[in-house]
């Protein structure tokens, strides 16, 4: 039997009980032990030499997907029946190889840790030239004990990869870390936010206003990262590591999902730490009128929830793909980053992919999801040309797309989208957009009388008269069209935040805080005497 390379580390990863063996390039081979790193040799591999490694262990089937675009997930059974599962991927230019025990195998003595470099050295090093070492990373790689959710099918048949819990998404706790503890204080104190800086007391941001937690004392940089360390992804560290920041989500079993940014500043490292609610709030309970549900009823189309960062679009859209799971047999595909709330198959299948463990990006994913059979896609965030691009080719092929843009008004959606494209190509976008957007629904949160949080929402839903104003770039003249068309369903900011006022939810103070056209507001409040 030929032995792979990679078979003496994997033999070393079972002999010393590890969980996790990990090498990238430019990096030390490591183990990962009581959920400590352990470097196994000074060498540091190339990018080239890791993908050399895992080549020789990569089915045939997976070759040419390893070759072009670096990933690569499978099962690997080693000499001495060893099994092991394998993900590749390539990560900001470099390849990055995690390896766990799917199964267990007799003990065997420690091989030698002496990797043979020079023997699959590119073709420009010397004979018995080792790579020179890159300067240490500001933050040394310490992968956590357990490969983060991958949520992929394996490819290769021999061996079936172990099954995850779809439940907890990409890294999740239920014996708990250190940190949890802060989450429970969060949920507990029905905040949105837990803000953690180096040399500051954990913040959490409670019916708008920061406020800082009693009883918790400072962190500085070694005290915050060691807190963070136990539920960064492997992934996430090695972007963390090259481009300073990095997102991911985090779930605590019975309690609620966090989406994290993890970030270095002038103090050091911070992160922020968004509750995602366990349950999810059904359309129903969040009291969205007929014509933001009955958008949930179409077949084809782009549909768009914006509104400033913190705004509640996340947990509208999950209403909104929630209604639709239960209501219609379908296949809806959401494209997230990362994924916040997890969906299980009601009457429809559905499929939740995370930009970074699942596919490389938006782009990549809304291209791919075309030839998924989809009835239904869910685009997170509309960041770029390209991907704005996409979602509307997708919407005019006969699909219900939802998206996402931080945009202030329902017609100012209209204008940030046309305004993405180069002057020559604006005409063409016009017609596209007046036949494929179905409407936009736009919310803010405001401060309710009481405590907690109540959202606002403006309304536009794309008729003959609404295209028309689009295709001529007419757009100033929507909102006449929107008041004009209450009937209908159709809102505007203002008056939304009228009615919150007189249903004694919001004070006049604070709907003017959050309008858009404050004096428009201030005179229709006085017209209502409720200024």
């Amino acid at each position: 039997m030929v032995i792979a390379q990679l078979d003496k580390f994997i033999q070393s990863l079972f002999t010393r009980e590890a969980s996790l063996l990990s090498l990238a390039a430019g990096k030390p081979p490591s183990l990962t032990i009581d959920g400590r790193a352990t470097q196994l040799m000074d060498q540091r591999p190339t990018a080239v030499q890791v993908r050399r490694l895992v080549a020789e262990i990569t089915p045939s089937d997976q070759q040419t997907e390893l070759k072009g675009t670096g990933q690569a997930h499978f099962v690997y059974n080693s000499p001495g029946d060893r099994r092991v599962e394998v993900l590749v991927h390539d990560w900001g230019g470099e390849t990055v190889v995690e390896i766990q025990p799917a199964g267990s195998g007799p003990p065997a003595p420690p091989p030698s840790m002496e990797l043979e470099l020079n023997a699959i050295a590119p073709p420009k090093l010397a004979r018995g030239q080792v790579p020179a070492r890159p300067a240490p990373a500001a933050v040394p790689p310490s992968p956590p004990a357990a490969v983060p959710a991958l949520g992929m099918a394996p490819t290769h048949t021999p061996v079936a990869a172990p099954a995850r819990s779809p439940t907890l998404g990409p890294q999740s706790s239920r014996g708990g870390n250190a940190i949890d503890r802060l989450f429970h204080r969060l949920v507990a104190e029905k905040a949105s936010d837990l803000h953690l800086s180096s040399n500051e007391t954990p913040m959490i941001r409670k019916d708008g206003d920061m406020v800082r937690l009693s009883g918790e004392a400072p962190l500085d940089t070694q005290q915050l990262f060691a807190l963070l360390e136990p539920i960064i992804p492997a992934t996430n560290r090695a972007q963390f590591e090259q481009e300073s920041d990095t997102d991911f989500a985090y779930a605590i079993e019975g309690l609620a999902r966090f989406r994290a940014n993890l970030f270095r500043d002038r103090h050091g490292v911070g992160a922020v730490f968004r509750t995602i609610p366990a349950k999810i709030i059904p359309a129903e309970a969040l009291g969205l009128s007929s014509a933001i549900t009955d958008l949930c009823n179409l077949h084809k189309g782009l549909v768009l929830v914006t509104g400033p960062t913190g705004s509640g679009k996340s947990t509208t859209l999950c209403a909104m793909i929630d209604l639709i799971n239960r209501t219609r047999s379908g296949h809806i595909i959401t494209i997230e980053d990362p994924i916040e709330f997890v969906h299980e198959n009601k009457q429809s299948l559905i499929n939740q992919r995370e930009i970074g463990p699942h596919t490389r990006s938006f782009k990549r994913a809304l291209r791919a999801a075309l030839r998924e059979d989809p009835d239904v896609v869910l685009v997170g965030e509309m960041r770029d040309l390209e991907t704005i691009s996409i979602a509307i080719e997708t919407a005019e092929t006969g699909h219900l797309v939802f998206g996402t843009l931080h945009t202030t008004t329902a017609y100012s959606t209209v204008d940030r989208i046309i305004d993405q494209y180069p002057p020559d190509q604006q005409e063409q976008i016009r017609v596209m957009l007046s036949e494929s957007l179905k409407g936009v629904v736009s919310q803010t949160l405001c401060k309710k009388v009481g405590g907690g949080r109540v959202a606002a929402l403006e309304v536009l839903l794309v008729n003959s008269a609404v295209a028309n104003l689009i295709r001529e770039g007419k757009t100033f003249q929507i909102p006449s069209i929107m008041q004009t068309a209450k009937n209908v369903g159709m809102r505007l900011l203002n008056e939304a935040l009228c009615e919150l006022v007189a249903n004694k939810l919001v004070l006049p103070e604070e709907a003017i805080a959050k309008a858009v056209d404050k004096a428009g507001l201030a005179t229709a409040l006085k017209s209502r005497g409720l200024g």
